[in-house]
């Protein structure tokens, strides 16, 4: 397993659960065309690439090179890395049919292959990952910000703070703290915030 500092994007859900069992490291679906609906995923994109980058990884048949190019007009090329798997035909197990175009995308690749592509990318190695457990919606409410009067002045705060768009749900907002923090790290910089408010 390899630890990635980008994050990695990628279309589904099968897609990105072959990988999870290749590196260790942020991986984001766009869920196919949903991408070019879902303004907020859009925007956490952005944001991870101007953190620690982005790996694109879809698809080598036609709709996976129109995400590819979706997010390659919203994102500055010099934050977005490309990874790209070769033309094989076949179809995945879990499918009874091939796809359109009869070509094996993410999930269907062999690990070798994917992990070669993203080398080739130049996706950048990083330390292996704390033990620590991840933020969770406990968290965010121990921390104030949700579930509490102050907690929506409080969450805008800490998203302006973060350059991260105002309107991010607390989903969201918990994929992108997760990526970007680890949660000793996310707690400080918390206190750091609220302490200039007194």
């Amino acid at each position: 397993m390899i630890c990635v500092k980008e994050a990695i994007v990628v279309e589904g859900k099968y897609d990105k659960a072959k990988l999870s069992s290749l590196i260790d490291g942020v991986i984001i679906e766009t869920k196919g065309f949903g991408i070019f609906r879902d303004k907020e995923r859009l925007e956490m994109l952005r944001w991870l690439a101007r953190k620690n980058g982005l790996v694109i990884l879809t698809d080598s048949d036609g709709a996976g090179f129109l995400i590819r190019s979706k997010l390659s007009s919203a994102i500055p090329p010099e934050q977005v890395k490309h990874a790209y798997i070769p033309d094989i035909l076949g179809k995945e197990k879990r499918k009874h049919t091939p796809s359109r175009e009869g070509k094996l995308g993410v999930e269907g690749m062999e690990s070798q292959v994917l992990l070669r592509a993203l080398k080739r990318a130049g996706v950048t190695a990083r330390e292996e990952a704390s033990a620590a457990p991840p933020l969770t919606k406990a968290d965010l409410y121990a921390l104030g910000l949700s579930g509490k009067a102050e907690s929506a002045q409080k969450r805008k705060k800490l998203l302006a703070a973060l350059d991260l768009p105002g309107w991010l749900s607390a989903n969201g907002l918990l994929r992108a703290l997760n990526a970007m923090y680890r949660r000793e790290e996310f707690f400080a910089l918390c206190q750091e915030l609220w302490k200039e408010e007194t």
